[in-house]
């Protein structure tokens, strides 16, 4: 349902960082306004809270952003986020923003912003291919419902990202669609699945995105690429019309270059437009378990890590130091059981429910040869890794909510109002190290390296915000993730509204 832009959300996101959002609220078109002259480099260093108020107070045109916005998706065309772009859609649609508000109508809270869209996303204007061969024709027939609410809203579909295939993985080295690069060393994975997202977002091309995360897949590409990633309470947005792996973990969510438009997407899909203020840092308890989340780390990650650790505590967070019971066991018993087994049944169920025309079976059969091997090892009967019935039925039943019981009872025992922690062991791996990484000196199993700290968020269902911490001597994003208790949504984005004010933002990549 679309959200007019009316007076009682001027603070919709505090003083703090909602100023501009805010000089825009309650605006109607008044007519025709005159092109003005417009600087593309300020355009596209825009929030999108920003970016809004602007197109609503008619100081640009919708066409006007757009058109800057894509000629920089042109730009970094050798990064490959995009597997499909189309500008002329694009600007038709701008256009169209554009027209409605010189009618006089009321404005969506995201009128005529350009937003890149997951390309594991159901988008009715735009192939769904999730990354993979068999799907390279399917047109889904309606938009899924995540998409549909921010075209409610005003929004326009700034075309389909590049992913991990089938969202199967961390890279994003998709093999169908070739690999999505780091913006920051194009030799260098973005992170996955949702890199094609991360790196628009970073490079400039959109300032907000949808993204998607089943273990990490929001999280591990904005803390490759320095910016804002939020993973929320799972089933706090709809994840209906969206290539799945389980219904346990799946969860679409916003990659930003800020807090504030983390907020904002929020506010829209949800329809909380209470203010998210800044969290008063004194005083404030966060924890830190460093025998899980602090160990083997690369030299560079710790010492950045420490560096903002320290900054916390010298604003005056108390560092709350405290283990989550039982955490390894529970990881391996459920996080990576439960996505293999579910898969094949979800992934099934979406094909057959939205007409997408190809069985399971093609699907797998045309996959890439490295999605293809892990199906075949993971997924399908008689694999080295297929999980039985009685495994999972454990898994779901027993080891779950042993795992979320024992964080809702760290939450309470510790009155701590997130966890703190390296998204990542490693700096962005290069394109191909998909096998092992090197740590001081010792090999260390890729997915190891990439998802340990990730996994136990996702798979508990805690809300995740990962915000950049710093630059490797070598120019490489290093992010901090806070994770809170289920349901904590809002009080995170405070939180991480303060920490982002502290910790400061990442120098842009260069393209």
């Amino acid at each position: 349902m679309t959200q007019p832009i009316d007076a009682s959300r001027r603070e919709f996101i505090g003083a703090a960082f909602g100023a501009a959002v805010a000089s825009a609220v309650g605006c109607r078109s008044q007519g025709p306004t005159p092109a003005p002259t417009v600087n593309s480099a300020e355009l596209l260093e825009l929030s999108a809270g920003d970016a809004v108020a602007t197109l609503a107070r008619g100081d640009i045109t919708a066409e006007q952003y757009a058109s800057a916005l894509l000629a920089q998706c042109e730009r970094g065309k050798p990064l490959n986020a995009f597997i499909t772009l189309e500008k002329e859609e694009v600007l038709e649609a701008a256009r169209a923003a554009d027209r409605l508000r010189s009618s006089g109508a009321k404005l969506g809270p995201l009128h005529g912003l350009p937003i890149p869209v997951k390309d594991s996303v159901n988008t009715k204007d735009y192939p769904t291919t999730g990354g993979t061969p068999a799907l390279r024709g399917f047109l889904p027939k309606e938009d899924a419902p995540i998409v549909r609410t921010l075209l409610d809203a005003g929004a326009i579909v700034l075309g389909k990202t590049n992913l991990h295939e089938l969202s199967f993985g961390w890279t994003s080295n998709n093999l169908a669609f070739g690999p999505v690069h780091n913006p920051y060393d194009p030799k260098r994975i973005p992170g996955g699945s949702s890199g094609g997202t991360a790196v628009a977002v970073a490079t400039r091309m959109a300032p907000l995105g949808i993204a998607e995360d089943t273990e990490g897949s929001i999280r591990v590409p904005a803390a490759m690429c320095g910016i804002a990633g939020f993973r929320p309470t799972t089933a706090r947005y709809p994840s209906t019309g969206v290539v799945p792996i389980s219904a346990l973990f799946d969860q679409v969510g916003p990659h930003a270059r800020s807090v504030g438009d983390l907020v904002l997407f929020d506010s829209v899909v949800t329809g909380d437009w209470s203010p998210v203020r800044p969290t008063q840092l004194k005083g404030a308890k966060i924890g830190v378990a460093r025998g899980y989340w602090f160990s083997g780390l690369d030299a560079e990650v710790e010492r950045i890590a420490n560096e903002a650790l320290r900054k916390l505590q010298d604003a005056g967070v108390e560092l709350v130091e405290a283990e989550v019971p039982e955490l390894p066991r529970l990881i391996e018993l459920t996080t990576v059981p439960i996505q293999s087994h579910d898969v094949l049944y979800t992934l099934k169920k979406y094909l057959k429910d939205f007409g997408a025309g190809v069985t399971f079976e093609e699907v797998v059969a045309r996959a890439s040869a490295d999605v293809k091997r892990d199906f075949e090892r993971y997924v399908l009967p008689g694999g080295k890794f297929f999980i039985t019935e009685a495994v999972y039925q454990a898994a779901r039943d027993v080891h779950l909510p042993k795992l979320k019981k024992n964080f809702a009872d760290y939450f309470a025992r510790t009155g701590v109002a997130a966890i703190v922690f390296p998204a990542t062991m490693v700096p962005p791996p290069l394109i191909g190290q998909d096998e092992e990484v090197m740590i001081g000196g010792k090999k260390v199993p890729f997915e190891t390296a990439v998802a340990r700290n990730i996994a136990p968020g996702s798979t508990a269902s805690l809300p995740g915000l990962v915000l950049p911490a710093g630059l490797t001597s070598g120019g490489l994003p290093i992010a901090l993730e806070f994770d809170g208790p289920t349901g904590s949504d809002r009080a995170l984005l405070a939180l991480g509204a303060s920490a982002e004010q502290l910790l400061g933002h990442v120098a842009g990549p260069k393209l």
